[in-house]
C-alpha cells in the first residue's frame, strides 16, 4: 500500500504533512512521489490567498480521473480549505473526497483507514493524540536520515485576528503545546539526523499566552537550546506587539539561536495599519527594529508587506515604500491583497484597488528591495562565514548562513548536514556563491561534524 502527499502553503503545512506521512507509515503505507501509484492521496491545502485556494481545487479536480479508474483510491482533503468548523458544504461539492481533515489533524484519515483494524481506539482519542503529537515523531521513511532542517509546531491556531487574515477562522484559536512534548519531538528528530529546528506558529512570540502563568518563547528557546544533537535554532514568525526584550536577550545570549528575525510590518501607513488591526504604528515598528539591531548586532531582519489593502491610497502606499527604503531590511515577503471570504476586511471594506495598481505597487517594492538586498549582501564578499549545508542542487551544494543567506558551493565532497566555514566569492540579491574555507579531506569533514 502506498501514499502520496501534495502540500501547498506555509511551513506549518509542511510540518503537518510530515505528521500525516508518519501516521500513514505507522499503518503500513509507504511513500510514493507519483499520485497515480498511490492507494491514499492527501492534499494539504492553503487558502491564505485566492490563488492558493484555486490551485488546491484545481489539483483536486485533476484527481477525479484517478478516482474513476480506481474506486478504492482514498482521497483526503486536509488543511485550511477544510478548516475547523466542519466540511458539510465541501462534502456536497466534492462527493469523491473520502475524508476531510482540519489543519494539523491526521486523526480523521487514521480513523478512516483503521476501521476494522484498531476498533479499540476511539476516534476522539486518535484525534487528540495526533493533534497534539505527544509521542516522539518518527519521520516518513523517505525523509529519515536525510532531513537537515525541520519545522516543529509549538502552537496550533491563532487568536490575533488581523482583518485581512483567514487563518484564525480555518485553524481555530491558539493552543500551545506543552514544553515536554516539544522537547520530546525535537529530541526524536535530532536522533534521526536533523540539525536545525524552527519552532513554528502563526505568531511565534505568542507561545504560552493561552496558558495561565505558562512559559513564553524566550524560556522555550532556553530549554530546547540544550537538547543534544541541535546545531541551530530559528523561529517563525514574530509580531511587533509581542517581540519583547526577554526574547531579544535570549537570541543575543544563546549561540545556537540564529540571528535572523522575521517580524512583519504589513503596511507603513498608520491608518492602513489600524484598518488591518495590527495594533502598532509605523513609528513603533521603526523603534522596534532599532532596538533589535542594538540588542543583536549583525542580525538579519525579514518583514511581510501587503500592497493594495482596501482603501490604500497612493500616498499611503508611499509611506510603506519609505519605511522599506529607510530600514533596509534583509528580506521583504511581498503580497498583493487578496479578498478572503469571512474575513473582516471582506465583510466591511471595499476592495477598491485595481489588480493593475496592486501589481504596480508590488513591482515598485520588489525593485526597491532587490537594490537593498544587493547592497547588504555585498558586505559578505570575501568574508568567511559558517554554512549549514542542506542539499545538492544542480551539482552545487546549497546551504544557509546564520543570518539565513542562501549560499551555493561547488564541491565533490558530501556536505549534507555539515556546518563548514566558507569564503564568499560572489554576491547577488537573492543568493551568494562561495568556496570551502580551506581544503578538507573526507576524514577531516567527518571529524568536523562529530
Amino acid at each position: 500500500m502506498k501514499y502520496h502527499i501534495w502540500t501547498e502553503g506555509c511551513q506549518m503545512n509542511v510540518a503537518d504533512s510530515q505528521r500525516v506521512g508518519s501516521s500513514l507509515e505507522h499503518l503500513g503505507y509507504t511513500f510514493t512521489d507519483k499520485a497515480e501509484e498511490a492507494d491514499v492521496i492527501v492534499l494539504n491545502t492553503c487558502v491564505v490567498r485566492k490563488s492558493a485556494e484555486d490551485k488546491a481545487l484545481g489539483r483536486l479536480s485533476s484527481l477525479l480521473p484517478l478516482k474513476r479508474q480506481n474506486p478504492n483510491l482514498v482521497i483526503n482533503l486536509m488543511g485550511c480549505l477544510v478548516g475547523v468548523r466542519g466540511a458539510e458544504k465541501l462534502r456536497q461539492k466534492l462527493p469523491y473526497v473520502d475524508v476531510f481533515s482540519p489543519p494539523s489533524d491526521p486523526g480523521p484519515l487514521v480513523s478512516f483507514l483503521s476501521q476494522g483494524e484498531i476498533r479499540s481506539l476511539e476516534s476522539s482519542e486518535t484525534t487528540h493524540r495526533f493533534l497534539m503529537m505527544d509521542d516522539e515523531l518518527i519521520l516518513p521513511q523517505h525523509e529519515r536520515g536525510s532531513l537537515v532542517s525541520a519545522h516543529v509546531p509549538v502552537v496550533y491556531g491563532c487568536s490575533h485576528a488581523c482583518t485581512f487574515c483567514i487563518i484564525p477562522y480555518r485553524r481555530g484559536v491558539e493552543r500551545s503545546r506543552p514544553v515536554g512534548d516539544i522537547v520530546a519531538e525535537i529530541r526524536s528528530l535530532a536522533a534521526q539526523g536533523v540539525k536545525e529546528f524552527t519552532p513554528l506558529v502563526q505568531i511565534v512570540d505568542r507561545y504560552g499566552k493561552d496558558i495561565p502563568d505558562g512559559p513564553n518563547l524566550a524560556s522555550l528557546l532556553r530549554v530546547i537550546h540544550d537538547v543534544e544533537g541541535i546545531e541551530r535554532i530559528r523561529f517563525l514568525t514574530s509580531h511587533p506587539n509581542y517581540f519583547g526584550e526577554d526574547l531579544m536577550d535570549a537570541i543575543a545570549e544563546l549561540p545556537r539561536v540564529m540571528p535572523h528575525i522575521e517580524v512583519p510590518i504589513q503596511a507603513g501607513d498608520d491608518e492602513v495599519l489600524a484598518n488591518m488591526k495590527r495594533g502598532y504604528t509605523q513609528q513603533e515598528y521603526r523603534d522596534l527594529i532599532e532596538k533589535i539591531r542594538a540588542k543583536i548586532p549583525g542580525c538579519s531582519i525579514a518583514t511581510d508587506i501587503i500592497v493594495g489593502f482596501p482603501g490604500e491610497t497612493d500616498e499611503q502606499f508611499m509611506e510603506t515604500y519609505r519605511v522599506l527604503a529607510d530600514l533596509k531590511l534583509d528580506v521583504a515577503h511581498l503580497a498583493r491583497y487578496s479578498s478572503r471570504e469571512g474575513t473582516v476586511a471582506t465583510r466591511r471594506m471595499i476592495d477598491n484597488v485595481s489588480d493593475e495598481e496592486k501589481m504596480h505597487r508590488f513591482r515598485l517594492l520588489e525593485e526597491l528591495q532587490e537594490q537593498i538586498v544587493a547592497e547588504i549582501n555585498k558586505k559578505y564578499l570575501g568574508e568567511t562565514v559558517d554554512v549549514l549545508f542542506e542539499d545538492k542542487v544542480k551539482n552545487r551544494w546549497k546551504g544557509r548562513t546564520p543570518t539565513n543567506k542562501l549560499v551555493f558551493v561547488e564541491s565533490d565532497e558530501d556536505l549534507k548536514g555539515k556546518i563548514l566555514p566558507v569564503t564568499v566569492t560572489w554576491t547577488g540579491p537573492w543568493s551568494m556563491q562561495a568556496s570551502l574555507a580551506g581544503v578538507h579531506s573526507q576524514k577531516q569533514l567527518e571529524l568536523i561534524t562529530v
